[in-house]
């Protein structure tokens, strides 16, 4: 059981470390946005700082995934998990853990492929400033492979506890 303790411990510390992430590269963004108004006004130019903050968009995006899956901000259809049965609703939440799991796994696997291409290629960005693609790329696979732990965390607990680990939304009655 310490041992199951101390996985726990560590998958928590993994959604919440990619959810800081996530937040650092929000403020990142920002100072990117500050220091291109701030070039602009001066007469200075700031080539690739659309290009930055789009990859920090993607970057921001991938690694709150799992964060979200597990705080319950992502959007669910609760009408029929709401209508079945108890046994029923597990059943459809299996599923759906199933499902995702699947797919988030299946994207991990070829996210994984396209960044060890565009690395061996050399690719670079089309944009003034020419970044390596594999760099921004690698921060949408990490938060991919975050994400696809959590589906598979959920599922697992879900099979094993009979309780998914998601918390209940605070926002709305999605789920």
């Amino acid at each position: 059981m310490a041992a199951l303790r101390i996985l726990r411990r560590f998958l928590d510390g993994l959604y919440t470390g990619a959810s800081v992430l996530a937040a650092l590269c929000l403020v990142a963004i920002l100072v990117l946005i500050l220091l291109q108004m701030l070039a602009r006004w001066t007469g200075e130019v700031f080539p690739g700082a659309p290009e930055y903050a789009g990859y920090a968009m993607a970057a921001a995006s991938f690694l709150a995934f799992a964060g979200a899956l597990n705080n319950g901000a992502h959007i669910r259809v609760g009408i029929l998990l709401n209508a079945a049965g108890p046994r029923m609703n597990w059943l459809l939440e299996v599923w759906c853990f199933a499902i995702g799991s699947a797919v988030a796994w299946y994207f991990v696997w070829f996210a994984r492929r396209f960044v060890y291409w565009s690395w061996k290629f050399g690719d670079v960005s089309q944009g003034q400033d020419k970044t390596a693609l594999w760099m921004p790329q690698s921060l949408m696979l990490v938060g991919a492979v975050i994400l696809a732990i959590a589906l598979t965390d959920n599922l697992l607990s879900l099979i094993f506890t009979g309780r998914h680990r998601m918390r209940q939304s605070v926002v709305g009655e999605g789920g």
